[in-house]
Order: structure tokens, then sequence, then C-alpha cells
């Protein structure tokens, strides 16, 4: 029966990635004037990019941020959405589907109901009867978006995660956590991470790099019982073997949700079969898409095949093409694996005696290559920490195009064309982002249709919304397709994302409106949309504009800023004490002893910034190790001032011609903990010698003869090495002092987010920098240095002054209730 307007009613049960994605690709056939589309989704809101989950459990995205189809979508394209509503029968004689509130009749049904976590038969990891289905408290499945609040909401008060799973979800669960600040371990059956995805050398580089980052990884291990009474403390192996935690996620792979299908019917094996039209089997009106479905014997779970299904899906049921034909898929995927970029297809190693195998491997950088070529074809790729190839090697796998005799050009470019070139010779329907189904020329469509913004195109298009991992070769696309005119991005220019403005603009209107705290802000100034990116930097900016004034908001800040430590791989914190220009006292070193005796700290580290670190503190532990340290922050773990590292100077070193020891301490002891957009550090030198390494510091003074300090800014000895640029040459120690002040206030005015100065200085110039720090050029030196008096004067020592719990579990490292 069709509606009034003469459409046919199509019901789509599932408003998942490929449910969703069905329905965009039948609305762009015309499908809106044939069809009055109705979609049953079991949550209670619009369809989203299940991909980015590990980014929100992450907290670098916000969960408002990776709606694909937000409510508005379904009205603005007349699909009546039914979510939170769930279908609970399929009547395919009577063509109805039942769900609490009622029948509801269709012309034509798709099945996109999607997959659940699979829940490995582990004792005790369920909470009462295992027919109900429902975990353990502290144990978690990790699929949906209400997966991810339940696990940021148990994370509050937990320390050690336990991640049973060692693929691509298990470590990025693991990885959002661990940015969380909890102390993670993956536990996986297997003998190498990615197993399905990876060969033994490349799993080993990947999980290098994972440890690396402070994840534990337990191969070879299977786990067989989840230990505590009334919640998850630990976890017992089947070689009888425990590890404590208190909480659990079980990422150890999916099952296609097919009761629906086979209570009504339908052909159902290990998923809904379909044939080559993503019909199902023997039914004329029933169709099935995405993960739930199984077509020639395979199950896909990965979005390429999803999209490449809802294409073939839109054409047969819209009529656009009806010679339209799915045969499967070549499995190619590109992505980040808990930071670190990959992109694996087809064969993970060679399977024939005859497979020629290109091979590059460079443990220290997490770098793995490998080719393998058949019969003159590419019949499987990986590359890990480096995509320069990716796109050639994925046109050759999809293809079969004819391949380089010389095989290790598969890998590594010997002179050959430019990335702009290999960009052009792409063919229009290579497919970029496997996230979200997007093309070269969609992307091209789009800059020639208008837009000709790299952001702007990312919004229109989705490209790079995903794992990101795509952007560079996105930004490439958009380039050659304007022919290099792109036009001015305002946004580039804005301090966050989120809020429409540049620093200063933002600065001025924070003033203005009064607004203390982040969520003021985002309030004021960006329609109430919060954005968990943006808070740390917000966060920043308040803190200069109000000094004491600033509400603070706790989930603004990063981890480290809420303890007032640093952490570490383990879950412990680093403690660093201020000691100002590296002298100390037999006091101070007495305590610091006592300290470590008592609260059996397992390292002490003289750090290069001529201090003590005490490693291996835990969370629960440090506002104890601060009181009977008695000593103020060394704030080794901000995006602040830090140290001044000084030589011995003029009072004991045959060489010094001026008090470094004197000057060092006393800039440390003023600027001790300032708010900046990066870390600050540096340095005084007695004399040209620069044992201090004064000269490659963000600011550094080096005496020369007459009792002179020469000025430098900008440096940095790192993982980049910059010499500083000479500002200028001051007479005395008490110019050195101002004038390190207002360049600092300067930068901190002015600077982007997590800009350091060596970056900051290439982009404004010593020039300009000069002529309004030193030479006052705007008449704007008065104002800078009164602003920094201002910052000074509000500082107040969060360990010294032995700030209380703000939160209840802020200090806790276990789960109490």
């Amino acid at each position: 029966m069709a509606d009034g307007h003469g459409r046919a009613r199509l019901v789509v049960v599932g408003n998942g990635m490929a449910g969703a994605r069905a329905v965009e690709e039948v609305l762009q056939r015309g499908g809106g004037e044939q069809f009055e589309i109705t979609v049953f989704g079991d949550e209670p809101y619009g369809n989203y990019n299940r991909i980015s989950l590990s980014n929100v459990l992450a907290g670098s995205e916000d969960s408002r941020d990776i709606f694909l189809n937000p409510l508005d979508w379904y009205e603005e394209n007349g699909v009546r959405l039914e979510a939170g509503s769930r279908v609970t029968a399929v009547d395919r004689f009577a063509r109805t589907v039942r769900t609490a509130e009622g029948v509801h009749g269709y012309e034509h049904l798709i099945l996109a109901t999607g997959s659940r976590p699979w829940i490995p038969p582990v004792d005790h990891v369920y909470a009462g009867d295992p027919e109900q289905g429902k975990l353990r408290p502290g144990a978690f499945g990790f699929r949906t978006l209400r997966d991810c609040d339940e696990m940021l909401a148990w994370a509050e008060q937990a320390s050690h995660v336990a991640v049973v799973g060692g693929g691509l979800l298990g470590l990025e669960a693991a990885r959002g956590l661990l940015e969380r600040g909890m102390k993670a371990t993956v536990v996986h059956r297997s003998d190498r991470v990615m197993n399905v995805q990876l060969d033994h050398e490349a799993a080993a580089t990947l999980r290098r790099a994972v440890t690396s980052m402070g994840i534990d990884v337990l191969l070879g291990t299977s786990t067989s019982a989840v230990l505590g009474e009334e919640r998850v403390e630990g976890l017992r192996f089947s070689d009888g073997s425990e590890l404590g935690c208190d909480m659990v996620v079980f990422a150890t792979g999916i099952r296609p949700n097919v009761e629906l299908g086979a209570r009504a019917g339908l052909a159902v094996e290990r998923g809904i079969v379909v044939g080559d039209t993503m019909r199902v089997l023997d039914e004329d009106h029933v169709w099935a898409v995405g993960e739930c479905c199984q077509h020639r014997g395979e199950l896909y779970g990965l979005v390429g095949p999803v999209w490449e299904q809802a294409t073939v899906l839109a054409d047969r049921i819209t009529g656009a093409d009806p010679s339209a034909e799915y045969h499967g898929s070549k499995l190619a995927t590109k992505l980040k694996v808990s930071g670190v970029e990959l992109a694996a297809m087809g064969l993970p190693g060679p399977e024939h005696p005859h497979d020629e195998v290109v091979r590059f491997s460079e443990p220290s950088r997490s770098v793995y290559k490998t080719a393998i070529v058949r019969d003159g074809k590419l019949v499987g790729a990986t590359l890990l920490g480096d995509m320069s190839k990716v796109s050639f090697l994925m046109q050759a796998f999809d293809r079969g195009t004819v391949l380089p005799e010389e095989r290790v050009s598969l890998l590594f470019d010997l002179g050959g064309p430019p990335a702009q070139v290999s960009v052009a010779e792409l063919p229009d329907d290579a497919q970029v982002c496997n996230c979200n189904g997007v093309t070269k020329g969609d992307i091209r469509s789009c800059v020639t249709g208008g837009e000709k913004t790299l952001r702007g195109v990312m919004a229109k298009t989705r490209a790079g919304s995903g794992c990101g991992s795509c952007e560079s070769q996105v930004s490439d696309i958009v380039e050659w397709a304007a022919g290099g005119a792109l036009d001015d991005d305002p946004a580039a220019g804005w301090y966050v994302p989120s809020v429409p403005m540049s620093k200063p603009e933002l600065m001025a209107a924070v003033r203005e409106r009064g607004l203390r705290s982040v969520s003021a802000v985002f309030e004021a100034l960006a329609d109430g949309t919060q954005d968990a990116k943006a808070k740390p930097a917000l966060a920043s900016l308040l803190r200069l504009v109000w000094g004491a004034d600033y509400e603070d908001e706790r989930d603004a800040r990063f981890i480290n800023d809420r303890v007032h430590a640093n952490i570490q791989k383990d879950g412990t914190f680093s403690v660093v004490p201020r000691i100002s220009g590296g002298v100390t006292s037999a006091g101070q070193l007495r305590r610091i002893a006592d300290v470590v005796e008592k609260y059996e700290i397992p390292m002490v580290k003289v750090t290069g910034g001529q201090r003590i670190d005490l490693l291996g503190v835990p969370k629960e532990q440090l506002p104890a190790v601060w009181k009977d340290l008695d000593m103020p922050s060394g704030y080794a773990y901000g995006k602040s001032f830090r140290t001044v590292k000084t030589c011995v100077g003029s009072d004991f070193c045959r060489f010094g011609v001026g008090d470094s020891t004197r000057l060092g301490i006393t800039l440390e002891e003023r600027y001790k903990g300032l708010e900046s957009p990066a870390k600050l550090k540096l340095g005084v030198a007695g004399c040209p010698r620069n044992c201090s390494e004064a000269m490659v510091k963000d600011v550094g003074f080096v005496a020369v003869e007459g009792g002179r300090w020469e000025m430098y800014v900008g440096g940095a000895a790192g993982a980049h090495v910059r010499k500083g640029d000479l500002l200028c040459t001051l007479d005395t120690e008490a110019e050195a002092v101002l004038l390190a002040g207002r360049f600092m206030q300067y930068y901190r005015e002015n600077a982007k987010w997590l800009e350091r100065t060596y970056t900051f200085m290439q982009r404004v110039s010593l020039d300009e920098a000069r002529a309004v720090v030193v030479e006052d050029r705007d008449r704007d030196a008065a104002r800078l240095d009164a602003a920094m008096e201002a910052s000074v004067a509000a500082y107040r020592d969060p360990w010294l002054e032995a700030e209380a719990a703000v939160t209840p579990n802020q200090f806790l490292s276990v789960v109490k209730q």
C-alpha cells in the first residue's frame, strides 16, 4: 500500500552506519520521491560514527561531534525516525514489522541490524543469570555510545583497566582509557596483536609502539574468570595466574544480530543470507546490508564493504541501476591504531612458494612496510607508521594495475613523480576516506561545486572525520582540485575550532562579558555546544586572562593538571619539586631522602633541568608526598613556566663573567608556574661557553664582557633543534628579568595553543617580536608589563597550599562505592 503521494513504504530496521548509509544512498537516487521512509533504531538518537568512539573514550572528541546524521537531518530529508524503538518481529507474509508501540506495514524492508560484542565464556563475567546478559559491575563490552558513557563513568573511580582482546578495538580502548589517566593492560589470546591483519614482524613493531605509550600487553594469555564478588577486582587466566584490576573491557569480536531474521523464517546461517543484489535469499521485498548479512559465505566488519553494499542496494531498490551487483569486497583499510597510522590490504604475509615479498623494517621509528606480489599483481600490503605510498598501493591492490619491475619502488619513491602527480593519477572512484566511504571524485566534485577550503570540504564530505589517517591525502586532493587556488579559511585563525574568534578577539570577548569558566565560554560564544578537544586550550586562556579569579572546572584539565603530577606509563606519577636554578640545600635533600624512604619510591632521577624527580608515586599517595616534602611544585607536568637551567656562574667558575646562578634563581622565583600556551624552559649562562645551553631555550640569557646580557628567544633542543634568535643585549639583571616577562607575556597573548616559542618566532618573525617587546613600537610595553605583574601576583602553589581534593575521587586509584 502506498502513501497519499503514491510512494511505497520503505522500512529500515537499524539506524547504525549501514542503515543510515543505505538511506543516504537511496535519497541520492531520488528515493525520497519513490518511498515513504521510516527508520527504526534501538538507540535514542541519530546515526553516529562508531569508529570515533575510541576518540570519545580518550577525550579527544566530544560525543556530540561524532554524529553523522543528527535528528534534524531526518526531518530535513523527509525521513521518519523512530529512535529508541526496537523492532521485535517481522511478518514477511503480511509485510509488517512489530514494535512495542504497534504494527507498521511496508512494501520494502531493509534489515541493517548490525552486530553486538561477543563476550567469551569467562566464569563470573555476568551478574546473575547469564541469559539476561547483564555484565558484572566494572565489566563492559565496547560497541555503542552508551557503552562509552558507562565506561567513562566507571573510569572516574577506577585505576587499572584490563582490555581482553588485542585487535584494533581493544588497542583503541586501552589507548582511550590510558589517556584518561588509567593504567591499561591488554590481554590477548594470540601470539601477536591484530593477528588477523598483521604478520609477526608488523605486529611486533606495533606492540613496541603501544608499550612505549604505557600500555602493557600480555600475549598468548587466555582469560578464564573475572575475580570479585560485588564488582570486578581482577582476572584469572587459564594457566592459573591472576591480574589485579578494577575494570575490564571485552573487545573480543562481534556477532551479527540475526535473531530478528531467524524468527521471521528468513535464510540465516552465520548472518542473514543475501545474494548479489543484496536481497535476502528467496525474498522479493526484504533486503539486508552491513554486519548482519552474509554474502557468498562472507561476513564483513569493516565500513568499506558496507558502503559498497549500500550502493548496490540503493541502485537496485530505486531502479537507478537494475543490473547493479555486489560481488564481495577486497579487504583494505587505512586507520590509526593507538595513534599509529596503519594501512592493511589483502594478505598479511606470503602464502605461496612463488610469492614475491618486499619488506622494510625500522623499529626505532615504529615503521614497517611490506608488499606481496603474486603473478605480477599486488595481493597484500602493510604500511605501519609511514603512509607515503598508501595511495599507489591501494589503487594497485584494488584495480590490479601493472606493477613496477623494480619491486622496491612499491614501498619507496625512487626519484618518482611528486605527490601532486600521484594524486592526479588516482581514479575518481578511488576511496580516500575508508571511515566514511568518501572517494576522490566526491572531494573533487565538492571543490568544483564551489567549496575551496579544506575545512569546508571535510565538513561537507565527512572525509577525514573518522580516524583522521586520510587527512593529509584529503588536503592534497583539495589543493589539486582547486588548482592551488584555495580560499582563505577564516577558521584557520580561530584559537579553537568551536569558537569563531582569533585569540585576541576571544580574550577581548572573555573580558568584556566576564566569562570566567570554560562552560560559560561555550554558552556565550558557541551556542552552548561544548567541544571536549577545546577545553584545555580555553582553560589555559581563561587562567591567562583572570588569574586567581578563573573558575576552575575539573573536566577541562588534562589528567596531569587535575592531580598536579606527571602520569607515567604504569599509571603511577612523578613528583618534581622546584629547585630554583638547580641550587638546593642539605635540608631539602634530607626531606627528599626521607620521603623516598617513607613511601618506598622506586626511582629518584636527577633531571636535565637540574631538579630531582621522584618516580613511581601512586595517585592516592600524592597529597601525603607533597605535604611531607614541604617544597613548591616544579610544574614538570604543566603547560607552563617550568625551570631555569644555570651554570655555576661568576662566583666559582674561572671563566664566568656574569652571575648566572643569581639571575636564574631570580627568574624562576618570579615566574614560577606561569600559565602558558606550551611549556617554557629557560636557561642562563655565565659566559659565551654556554654550559647551561641557554641559546637553545625558549628564553635564554648569556653573560658577555662588560656585565651585559644577551637575550635569546625561540630556541629548542628536543625533537626539534634550533638556536634561539638574539633579541637584544641588556645592561643589567633587572632589565633581563623585565624583558623576559614582557616577551613571555607577548608570547602568551599571541601564541596558538601548544605552539612552542621556536614555532612562534618563525611565524611572527624576529623583527616583529623585537619591535613590540624591545622597541615598544605599539606603545604596548607598559600594558604587557602590568599584565605579567598581575599574573605573578595571582600565583598560588597547589602543593604548598595542600590543595584539598576537589572531587571525591581526585586522588583515588580504586573503585569505592
